[in-house]
């Protein structure tokens, strides 16, 4: 009986969300999809397959403007659509790696708690942040908390030289 009642609840809660929350839902669903697929040497493979195919046909169209513009018209599509996909299988990404980071420090002892949500300060905070670091990472190299390492100031002193910095 307590499973029918979940069930109905979540029947009426599924009803009730408005529109943009399911539409929302299916672009997810379909941009993880998507991006499995259009991910695959398969996609490659097929992408490829297309481009000889047009190559193929260039001479039975003498070249022709409308036939550049085939190619020309379905890559801007494609890559204009893909965007969108991209971008949201990376958001949903990195969201997933900060939601486990945050978890590994909250269950570290010692860890500080403030760095948790760190990609939600700004950015002079996260320039007062790095520049705390860089103390602790100098005041550690000082103390020889740094065996058997090498002294990243002697790796960016060169990598610094070596850009005209």
């Amino acid at each position: 009986m307590a499973m029918k009642t979940q069930k109905e609840k979540l029947k009426q809660q599924e009803e009730s969300r408005d529109f943009f929350c399911v539409v929302s839902d299916a672009f997810r669903i379909f941009a993880r999809r998507s991006s499995m697929v259009l991910g695959s040497a398969w996609a490659f493979a097929s992408a490829i397959f297309i481009i000889v195919i047009w190559g193929l046909i260039g001479p039975t169209f003498h070249y022709s403007d409308t036939w550049q513009l085939i190619i020309n018209t379905g890559t801007t599509i494609v890559t204009f659509l893909m965007v969108f996909l991209i971008q949201n299988t990376q958001n949903r990404d990195a969201k997933a790696a900060h939601l486990k980071l945050d978890e590994v420090i909250r269950a570290l002892k010692g860890a500080r708690n403030e760095l948790v949500d760190l990609e939600k300060l700004s950015d002079e905070d996260l320039t007062s942040l790095e520049k705390q670091f860089e103390r602790v990472r100098k005041k550690a190299e000082r103390d020889g908390n740094n065996p058997g390492r090498m002294s990243r100031a002697n790796g960016a002193g060169r990598a610094s030289r070596g850009k005209g910095i």
